[in-house]
């Protein structure tokens, strides 16, 4: 999942309304709160000197001791609190952390350019913070004068750190559009496909939007289908702050025994928690499956005719393809079955069980960050419109169940605004504000540095790279989210300089030339909400301890680097780090007086011991996606050019791509292991991690115990190919193919569909060889492998599941994992 790009906007089932639901005859029937609308003071704890905080996996309490951080100690408000809140110390104490203001040693002795090869393997030198202030300044005004603006690249893609004041992507935003602007990006890693092709199809995003409420699924759907879906794992965190409603959705449809079915090469944790049938389709042939589904829909006549006439438009040429009438080949169950080796009555009898029950698809988006990934979600909510259930309470499709606790009903409370990029006042999805002087899609970065001047197609457009020469990161690390991380090793060398900050020395960070300690959100003040869907939470988060070595705020150091280029206050606006928290909680409280909603003032928030709990009323407690529009589909409809679903899209035609037609379409991956000729044997699954988040909380020793296999990422493999490789459990073992190679320790499973290996996303990079294209990865990132191409000339997005590869036992002694030590220091 990342990625990125997030939104905020929808609905949470309170804890206390779902057990309360449990107790009666179905969720819902359950009443709203109470009249009183206000925030809901949770039981004060004996916080012993705790200190609230918070961040991606939840809200907590700071445990210091001797004036240092030794537990992440969960709240009663969360019912579902994560292991990995164990890691949040660990890793700010990790010997990764970044201490001083560092300079590559070439770089600082000779400028610009100076041995762009050696980054990523140079040492670095210790500068003073007022050295550092000078050089970046004076190289931002270099290149803007020799250049121009549009030669800078404002990096910050990444889960950040949670907070509105500290939101390191907006505040790079901000000074780089203080000194005349920058090159941008469009879309994320996380649902780049499904974002562009959405609107084509529903009229919206659908990724980052809320979905039909857990009371209502668990009170009305008789059949749900996980499909490339984990939630378990990846609802353990959020963009916000972390309140894990949707896991107590899952918990009462569990309760219920309402069937559940898990369609995925791996027998996840989501599938054995839900008890759910597992089905294993060979990767990367969803759509094809999906279309044996419609065409045994409309062949055996369970389809709605009725609704597919109403709301949507374009099921008759779909149907043409699904007959074969249009290209020759009809895609029967049995066609599909041979692309994915799910068996032909196995695909007809779910088609025949998704018309016979009230049934809710619940998809993933990997199934998106794939070659041709447009098309996955237009069939998902093709077989969606086929049954006519779009809009019933219960019934439909959802694409964020699995994301940030998507269906937690969203509570009556106000929405807290945060810094911008552009100095104006953005409230709720302030991810989605434009900023730059002209942006590129986010998955091309490495093909835009090597190749300036190129144009390439983007949703019928055209884009033209620009000739970037200064690249600065804050908050993110392409060097383990990009695909085929040699590639982009060779890219990251075009500019004349790059500029990152971090808290940690991450393989991006290794790659730069000028590095800055930015400090933890632990060691500053700031102010969040908590539950993108939900909005249940909102909380102060206080300094815990003053920020370790010489580190500081991302806003302190660009303020200071705007007022070094002559912008005064043009960057704080005059104000101090707490007048911007407390403007933020004012504006909220202005809109909670608007809406009636009680909430204390600033003073008595800052100093509570507990997160304000918001609940949802009775709208959003029954809320129904699309319900709306099933209604009244001429006084609400969708934002597409019919203003119905389209099946078929004219606008899509028009732009006449080769790689992404105008309907659901099954086309091959340029690599699978259906391919004739295929180089390599199995296929390499990069899924979400369970004691991550993407890279974050990598260089946390304490997490990594639990999972690591002879100090490296873990890669499942199939009894079957392990012992025809020779492999046994606890292995060392090297995963290549032509664009890498990466070590990693074997666990022989049989949650595994053989054919298939899984090494999880996000395992930092660490090269045997630091800055040599080609080098091994000792310790496992999965990206080494993966193809780095567009998805279609429509979306431009990622394909990080597309991957083939073959594993052999390594032999000799495994070279030592340094990913997690100090800098690369010459002192």
């Amino acid at each position: 999942m990342g990625h990125m790009t997030k939104a905020h906007a929808a609905g949470t089932l309170t804890r206390r309304s779902l057990l309360k639901a449990s107790a009666l005859a179905g969720l819902g029937a359950v009443a709203g709160p109470s009249l009183l609308l206000g925030p809901r003071r949770a039981a004060a704890q004996g916080a012993g000197g705790a200190i609230l905080q918070g961040s991606h996996w939840g809200p907590f309490h700071a445990v210091i001791e001797d004036g240092k951080f030794v537990e992440a100690r969960s709240l009663d408000v969360d019912k579902f609190p994560t292991d990995m809140l164990a890691g949040i110390p660990d890793s700010v104490y990790s010997d990764a952390r970044i201490r001083y203001p560092m300079v590559r040693k070439s770089y600082l002795e000779n400028g610009p350019r100076a041995n762009d090869e050696s980054r990523g393997a140079e040492e670095f030198v210790r500068v003073s913070w007022d050295e550092a202030i000078d050089l970046i300044s004076g190289e931002l005004q270099r290149v803007k004068d020799t250049y121009g603006n549009e030669a800078i690249f404002g990096g910050s893609y990444g889960w950040k750190s949670v907070g509105k004041l500290h939101n390191c992507r907006n505040l790079l935003g901000r000074m780089l559009n203080l000194h005349g602007g920058y090159i941008n990006h469009t879309g994320d890693y996380s649902t780049g496909a499904s974002q562009v092709i959405m609107p084509h199809v529903v009229g919206r995003l659908e990724v980052y939007e809320q979905q039909t409420v857990w009371p209502v699924v668990v009170e009305n759907s008789t059949l749900v289908v996980l499909w490339g879906a984990n939630p378990m794992i990846t609802n353990q965190i959020d963009w916000i702050l972390c309140e894990h409603g949707a896991l107590e959705g899952f918990a009462a449809l569990k309760d219920k025994g309402t069937r559940v079915i898990g369609i995925d090469p791996v027998r996840s944790d989501s599938i054995d928690e839900m008890n759910a049938e597992w089905i294993a389709p060979r990767p990367q042939t969803d759509v094809a499956m999906m279309l044996g589904i419609c065409h045994t829909l409309m062949s055996e006549g369970l389809h709605d005719q009725d609704f597919l006439d109403e709301y949507t438009v374009g099921f008759e040429e779909f149907s043409a393809y699904l007959s074969g009438e249009s290209d020759g080949t009809e895609k029967t169950a049995d066609w599909a079955s041979a692309i994915c080796e799910v068996p032909a009555d196995t695909i007809r009898q779910l088609a025949r069980d998704f018309a016979a029950n009230r049934t809710m698809l619940m998809s993933g988006w990997a199934m998106q960050r794939m070659d041709h990934g447009e098309q996955a979600h237009w069939a998902l909510v093709a077989i969606a419109s086929m049954l006519g259930q779009i809009g019933l309470p219960g019934g439909g499709f959802g694409l964020s169940y699995h994301y940030s606790n998507g269906g937690t009903p969203t509570a009556v409370a106000p929405v807290l605004p945060g810094i911008t990029a552009t100095g104006k006042a953005v409230e709720g999805a302030a991810w989605l504000e434009k900023s730059g002087l002209a942006s590129i899609p986010l998955a091309r970065i490495a093909d835009m540095l090597l190749n300036p001047g190129k144009v390439i197609d983007f949703n019928g457009d055209k884009v033209t790279y620009p000739d970037i020469q200064l690249i600065y990161w804050v908050g993110g690390n392409p060097f383990v989210h990009h695909q085929d991380t040699n590639t982009l090793t060779k890219a990251w060398r075009k500019p004349e300089t790059v500029i990152v900050h971090d808290m940690y020395w991450t393989p991006t960070a290794r790659h730069a030339d000028i590095v800055l300690p930015a400090n933890t959100s632990y060691e500053r003040n700031d102010i969040e909400q908590g539950g993108s869907y939900s909005l249940r939470l909102m909380t102060p988060m206080r300094k815990a301890i003053d920020p370790l070595y010489e580190s500081r705020s991302d806003f302190d150091i660009f303020n200071e680097i705007s007022k070094k280029l002559g912008y005064g206050t043009g960057f704080d606006d005059g104000k101090t780090e707490m007048e911007w928290i407390e403007g933020f909680y004012d504006a909220a409280l202005t809109q909670a007086k608007a809406r009636r909603i009680d909430m204390p003032d600033f003073d008595t928030f800052w100093n509570g011991e507990q997160p304000l709990v918001f609940e949802p009323d009775e709208e959003g407690l029954n809320y129904v996606r699309y319900a709306d529009f099933r209604e009244e589909p001429l006084l609400e409809p969708l934002g597409t050019p019919s203003g119905k679903i389209e099946l078929y899209s004219r606008a899509i035609e028009a732009m006449g791509y080769d790689d992404c037609p105008p309907h659901p379409t099954w086309m091959e991956p340029v690599e699978w292991l259906g391919q004739e000729g295929a180089k390599y044997p199995l296929h390499l699954d990069t899924a979400h991690p369970k004691y991550r988040l993407h890279s974050q909380l990598n260089n946390a020793e304490v997490l990594r115990d639990k999972y690591t296999v002879s100090g490296r990422e873990p890669m499942l493999i199939s009894p079957a190919d392990a012992e025809a490789r020779g492999i046994a459990d606890g292995d060392v073992v090297r995963i290549f193919n032509d664009r890498g190679a990466v070590l990693a320790g074997a666990v022989v499973t049989d949650r595994m569909r053989p054919g298939v290996v899984r090494l999880n996303e996000g395992a930092w990079y660490d090269p045997a060889e630091p800055g040599v294209v080609g080098a091994l990865d000792k310790y496992g990132s999965p990206n080494v492998l993966a193809i780095d191409k567009g998805t279609s000339k429509l979306a431009q997005g990622n394909c990080g599941h597309t991957a083939i590869v073959d594993v052999e036992k390594f032999e000799g002694e495994a070279p030592p994992v340094t990913a997690f030590t100090g800098a690369p220091s010459a002192g």
